[in-house]
C-alpha cells in the first residue's frame, strides 16, 4: 500500500486525530500550518513535521488535509499556495466541493463520521469516511488514505453527506447536551454522575441491539401526564430546561402515535 506525503492546515482536534493517525500508519507528514503556534508547533513535534503559520505546501506533498472551522474553509482554502495537481481536501461534514476556488484542480471531501476531542486517542479501524471528489484519481487516493488507517470508506454527495452531518448532530451533540442537563440535575439533587452512568450504558446498548424506536421508555411514550406535570413542575428553576422537557415530550408522543 502507497504511503503518502500529508501536509495539514489546522492544528486543532480533527487535525490532530488525523495526521496522528497517518504518521503511526507509515505516511510522512510534511508539514502543519497553524496560527497557534503552540499547538502548530506541538502537533507536527509529535508527527516530525514542519511547522509554519504560512500556507505554503512543499511541492512533495501528495495530499493537503485542511482540517478548519467551517465558517474559515473557504477563505483558507482561498490562500492555499502549492505545486498545481496537487489534491487538497476538506473534513467538513456539512461544506462541498463548491467551496473550493474554481483553481484548484483536485479536490474532495474527506470526512470521518466520529468525535474528536482533546486528550482523547480515537481508533479509525472500521471508522466510517466519506470521500466526494473532483475526479475518479482523487476518489482513488483518498480511498486508499483512509484504508492506511483501517477506516471503512463510503462515497456520498453533498446533499446526502450533509443529512448524515445532521444525523450526527442529533446522535451525538444533541445527546451529549441532554446527558449535561441530565447531569446537573443529579448534582442538584445531591446525586454524583456516576450514578446515572448504568443506566445510560444500557440505553445506548439496547438502542444497538433492538433499536431506538424499539427502545423508548419512560412517562412521555405511555403519555403519563400526571408524572410530566410533576416533572415540569420540579423544573420551575429553569424555564429553558421546562421547554426543553415539553419539547422532547411532544416529540416522543407524536413519534409513537405514528407506529
Amino acid at each position: 500500500m502507497a504511503r503518502f506525503n500529508i501536509s495539514f492546515i489546522g492544528a486543532g482536534r480533527v487535525a490532530g486525530a488525523l495526521s496522528r493517525a497517518m504518521f503511526n500508519a507509515g505516511c510522512k507528514v510534511e508539514l502543519i500550518v497553524s496560527h497557534d503556534e503552540n499547538n502548530g508547533r506541538s502537533l507536527a513535534d509529535s508527527c516530525k513535521a514542519s511547522w509554519s503559520f504560512k500556507p505554503e505546501i512543499p511541492s512533495s506533498t501528495d495530499i493537503i488535509i485542511v482540517a478548519v472551522p467551517d465558517h474559515r474553509l473557504q477563505e483558507v482554502l482561498g490562500t492555499i499556495k502549492c505545486r498545481q495537481g496537487t489534491l487538497i481536501a476538506h473534513t467538513a461534514g456539512s461544506m462541498g466541493l463548491d467551496v473550493f476556488p474554481e483553481e484548484i484542480t483536485r479536490k474532495g471531501i474527506f470526512y470521518p463520521l466520529q468525535t474528536f476531542s482533546k486528550g482523547r486517542t480515537v481508533s479509525f479501524k472500521d471508522l466510517p469516511f466519506f470521500i466526494e471528489t473532483s475526479d475518479k484519481q482523487s476518489s482513488e487516493t483518498l480511498e486508499e488514505l483512509a484504508k492506511s488507517l483501517g477506516a471503512k470508506v463510503f462515497f456520498a454527495d453533498t446533499e446526502h453527506r450533509m443529512m448524515l452531518h445532521l444525523a450526527a448532530v442529533f446522535i451525538n451533540n444533541f445527546t451529549n447536551h441532554v446527558i449535561t442537563e441530565g447531569k446537573d440535575i443529579a448534582t442538584k439533587a445531591g446525586f454524583p454522575f456516576e450514578i446515572l452512568i448504568p443506566l445510560l450504558n444500557e440505553t445506548v446498548s439496547k438502542a444497538f441491539e433492538i433499536g431506538p424506536e424499539k427502545s423508548q421508555t419512560g412517562p412521555a411514550v405511555r403519555n403519563d401526564r400526571n408524572t410530566i406535570e410533576k416533572h415540569l413542575d420540579l423544573l420551575s428553576f429553569s424555564p429553558d430546561l421546562q421547554r426543553l422537557y415539553n419539547e422532547m415530550t411532544i416529540s416522543i408522543i407524536n413519534y409513537h402515535n405514528k407506529l
